[in-house]
């Protein structure tokens, strides 16, 4: 059960909406997390504009989604990995890749494997980064300029798996069958 409302374009804060149409205009519809950002403007804009930024960088929405679900996972967010996994499967990750990743392990496709690497990396060294693994990650094709906009892909996450670990917003029904579970609830 959500700890926070899930608002919706008519409940919202009057200064959450503007961020709340754009994210729905951007995903065909509004996102529960969304609706539990917007009970703060300043969060909900402060994600929009990252958002925005983020997704209009030389990184493909698939590779976009490679890193977010990463991130979703390294963070142990449940409804964001749920999200992430639908988002990259429809945006022509392979199933496998995906399952990997969502099991902390780094897809089989080398350079998608060096930008999961790369991301996990960021967050678990919190920014710093071995030369080794940034050489990795620019060997497999990647730019310096990328690197950077893979902190900026981090600090969306950041947002988003926060909020969706603090708030715990419901599932929607399209998400459902990617439900996922952090490792340390997981039985051993």
């Amino acid at each position: 059960m959500s700890r926070y409302p899930v608002h919706t374009l008519e409940s919202a804060p009057e200064r959450s909406k503007p961020g709340l149409e754009q994210l729905q205009k951007a995903f065909g519809f509004l996102p529960n997390i969304a609706g539990a950002i917007a009970n703060s403007p300043t969060l909900l804009n402060s994600l929009t504009g990252v958002f925005a930024s983020v997704h209009s960088g030389s990184l493909s929405e698939a590779e976009i989604q490679v890193c977010l679900l990463t991130n979703a996972v390294t963070n142990a967010s449940e409804w964001p990995v749920a999200f992430h996994t639908t988002l990259a499967l429809q945006l022509g990750i392979a199933l496998e890749d995906a399952q990997t990743i969502r099991e902390g392990k780094v897809p089989s496709e080398s350079k998608l494997a060096a930008l999961s690497t790369f991301a996990k990396t960021l967050i678990e060294k919190r920014g710093h980064v071995p030369s080794g693994e940034l050489d990795a990650f620019l060997k497999a094709g990647y730019t310096q300029e990328q690197a950077l906009a893979v902190i900026a892909i981090s600090a969306a996450s950041t947002i988003t798996n926060y909020a969706a670990t603090l708030t715990d917003p419901p599932l929607e029904a399209q998400f459902q069958q990617h439900r996922w579970t952090p490792f340390s609830k997981q039985v051993k």
